[in-house]
């Protein structure tokens, strides 16, 4: 099963190796012990070790650049062993100035048996390393006394300025009375006799008028030997009394030749200060015959021990990217859907569907009207439904198809929007024991997420339903407003998405949404259904009588039904009625059906505008009573831009409405502009221009309410329930292809 795919799983291995590398880096850059000042305690140990009566010894490395192979593993043992008396780099003990190269170095000294000393170089200075080889280690140059020696460390770097530095030393030297002088500079003063590799001006000492400086000064002061490193080679000259030792063989980039290769440099100093060196060569893999093939090897070998964690980090991250590549380009994909598929199977036979969604009936609401509607129309096809939904305090008492959930929390003004209980147990026992052939989820989140994990354990096909704009319901959510509306909630519906087997979405506009998210889902649009037959049931007497105990009789009857809450807009519409009222005569009234928790507040703004004469704020209508509601009006008002589909619209058209509606998507696809009704951007001057144009023209608006009454008819909820049974049968086909291949694999 694992092998199936091995370019996926070494994909995948490779990122794990970046993450727990970068972990290592965070370890070590954050909780790896802190250090600072360890010069100090590391001359104090010197001191404490050395007599000025007595010789001693002393290694120096330079590029040691957070070596491990060479110089943790292979220098440092041979240290310890040795009997030497401290340690010195003379330069690029690091690999870069970055934190977590020093504590990495830090680590690795550790393993030191006796003191060590570092000079200031170039790879301390890179990535602004000047302050942390400050904080963690010290002065940039510095001078002590090791027994009857003087050693001196400068900064070529550029970081001081080299002026001040010369004082200095003249200054220092003029009157020091040891016997012996030994002084580290990180960028060499002298070239070397054979070629270096890869060497470039910067990597030796600068300007000329230091190196002119410092030769002059190392001449009038009898210095006995110059450390340097920056190069990756050994290299020995003499000028005058005073020999300039070029060393980079302690773990960086090496050639394995005659001049480029691991060493390091054991100094001798006696009482009497006379100073001796010698080269300690490592004999790192050589080959008598293969020496000039091994190069190669060991220009690899180096590189991977000089950093070895960047290296695997390097390699990893580049083999990650070269996979996805590959796939991209090679791995062929076919972006066009699976049309040969056979549903004839699942259409023939009676499905069992289980619904899992976060409100229901009696919750007043599209997503609920739309899934009960659903529901009605599969079980007259034969099909078997139970709803997985949360538990209310006016639900009918029995329902053999609703599995009801109680709630942990209950949040709204009516406490209409309830968090069930997903913990319990028997509800995955009741969707077992119902052994669904596919399940539908109709939110992305709480029980839409029990429903995903269900049907991955019951090895089912999910199904998922796109209703709702999250980004709109922002003010619903403990989390900063921004943060949900324009990065959480999208990202939750593309996750979501993503992990079922097919998408239903009610228009274009929204399919167009899911896939600019990211979405790769198989996508199928399909309108919600409408009742349509039981609007044109509507009689005459009906509407007479509702006419006339509202007391509208002689007005044109402006409807909208809508949930009084924040993402409907409600407003918007507010305002521009109460500018329509100052601009015609024609006597109207706007009529809003529906609850929410902004009800109060949107009465006291009638109030406040004088308009509870022309604007009722109807309140909750049974559902059986709607379509008579419908019938009563003229025209459908609608400004809420956090629709999919909007269904209410449909329904208006299905009573003979036509509609005026702020653009939005799910309304881009319903209204057509001048044929059932006007669509306008969110702008209160063309919206309330458009509804005059309806209230004062008479024969427009009887075109346009006998166009939204033909576009409507095709929304039928037995049309519905069919194209999305028909979706169903896709749905499954296609899981069952997927099986059949990977059983076959």
């Amino acid at each position: 099963m694992i092998f199936r795919n091995p370019l996926k799983l070494l994909f995948y291995l490779s990122l794990l190796i970046v993450i727990l590398l970068v972990g290592y880096k965070a370890y070590l850059n954050f909780f790896m012990e802190d250090f600072a000042g360890v010069h100090s305690e590391q001359v104090d140990r010197i001191h404490d070790n050395l007599s000025a009566n007595e010789p001693f010894a002393f290694a120096v490395v330079g590029n040691i650049n957070n070596s491990v192979g060479i110089f943790e593993d292979r220098i440092i043992p041979e240290l310890n062993a040795s009997g030497m008396d401290f340690l010195v780099s003379a330069g690029n003990a690091v690999s870069g100035g970055g934190e977590d190269k020093y504590r990495a170095l830090y680590g690795t000294l550790s393993h030191l048996d006796i003191p060590y000393l570092l000079t200031f170089g170039a790879h301390e200075y890179d990535d602004f390393g000047s302050f942390r080889f400050y904080d963690h280690f010290g002065p940039h140059f510095y001078s002590i006394q090791a027994g009857s020696s003087r050693l001196i460390f400068l900064d070529s770097t550029g970081k001081t300025p080299w002026r001040w530095q010369i004082r200095w030393l003249d200054d220092l030297l003029s009157q020091d009375t040891s016997k012996a002088r030994i002084l580290f500079i990180s960028h060499p003063p002298l070239q070397p006799s054979e070629d270096a590799l890869f060497d470039q001006p910067e990597d030796y000492l600068e300007p000329s008028e230091f190196r002119s400086a410092f030769l002059e000064t190392t001449k009038k002061h009898n210095i006995d030997l110059v450390f340097s490193a920056n190069l990756s080679l050994y290299s020995e000259k003499r000028l005058g009394n005073t020999t300039f030792i070029t060393t980079g063989g302690a773990g960086g980039l090496i050639l394995n030749d005659d001049t480029s290769f691991y060493h390091y440099v054991r100094v001798n100093v006696s009482p009497e200060g006379e100073v001796s060196h010698t080269l300690q060569k490592l004999e790192v893999g050589q080959h008598p015959i293969l020496k000039r093939l091994e190069s190669l090897w060991f220009f690899v070998y180096s590189l991977f021990y000089t950093g070895y964690i960047n290296f695997i980090l390097i390699v990893a991250i580049f083999a990650a990217i070269t996979i996805k590549l590959y796939s991209v380009i090679f791995v062929g994909k076919d972006y066009y859907p699976d049309y040969d598929l056979d549903p004839t199977p699942w259409l023939e036979k009676p499905l069992r569907v289980a619904m899992f969604t976060n409100n229901y009936l009696p919750f007043i609401g599209g997503v609920p009207i739309s899934i009960a509607r659903l529901r009605q129309g599969l079980e007259s096809l034969g099909d078997k439904l139970l709803v997985i939904a949360p538990r209310y305090k006016d639900q009918p008492e029995v329902e053999e198809h609703v599995l009801r959930v109680p709630s942990l929390l209950a949040m709204g003004e009516k406490r209409e929007f309830r968090l069930a209980n997903i913990f319990l147990g028997r509800i995955r026992k009741r969707v077992r024991a119902f052994h669904p052939d596919i399940i539908h989820l109709h939110h992305p989140f709480w029980l839409g997420s029990l429903g995903l994990f269900m049907a991955r354990r019951l090895k089912v096909p999910a199904i998922y339903t796109y209703h709702t704009r999250l980004e709109h319901y922002a003010h619903f959510v403990p989390l900063p407003g921004l943060i949900f509306r324009n990065f959480i909630s999208h990202a939750l519906i593309k996750r979501f998405a993503n992990k079922c087997d097919g998408v239903i979405v009610p228009t274009y506009s929204t399919e167009e949404y899911l896939r600019m998210i990211g979405v790769k889902t198989p996508t199928f649009v399909q309108p919600t259904g409408i009742e349509y037959e039981r609007f044109q049931a509507v009689t005459d007497e009906e509407i007479t009588r509702l006419r006339k105990k509202l007391n509208l009789e002689g007005k044109t009857v402006f409807i909208s039904v809508s949930r009084l809450s924040n993402e409907k807009n409600i407003d918007f519409m507010i305002e521009a009625v109460s500018t329509l009222r100052q601009e015609t005569e024609k006597p109207f009234h706007f009529l809003m059906i529906g609850e929410g928790h902004q009800k109060s507040r949107l009465q006291s703004k009638l109030q406040e505008l004088g308009l509870e004469a022309c604007i009722t704020l109807v309140g909750a209508i049974p559902p059986d009573d709607m379509a008579v509601w419908y019938r009563l009006g003229d025209a459908f008002l609608f400004a809420s831009k956090s629709e999919t589909q909007g269904m209410v619209i449909l329904e208006a058209m299905a009573a003979g409405l036509p509609v005026v509606a702020v653009r939005s998507s799910g309304i881009d696809d319903v209204v057509r502009h001048g044929f059932n009704g006007f669509k306008t951007p969110e702008r209160q001057d063309q919206w309330c221009a458009q509804v005059k144009c309806l209230l004062e023209d008479e024969d427009l608006r009887r075109t346009l309410s006998e166009q939204a009454l033909a576009f409507a008819k095709d929304f039928s909820v037995e049309q519905f329930a069919s194209d999305v049974r028909g979706i169903y049968a896709t749905t499954l086909a296609l899981n069952d292809k997927k099986l059949t291949k990977r059983r076959e694999t």
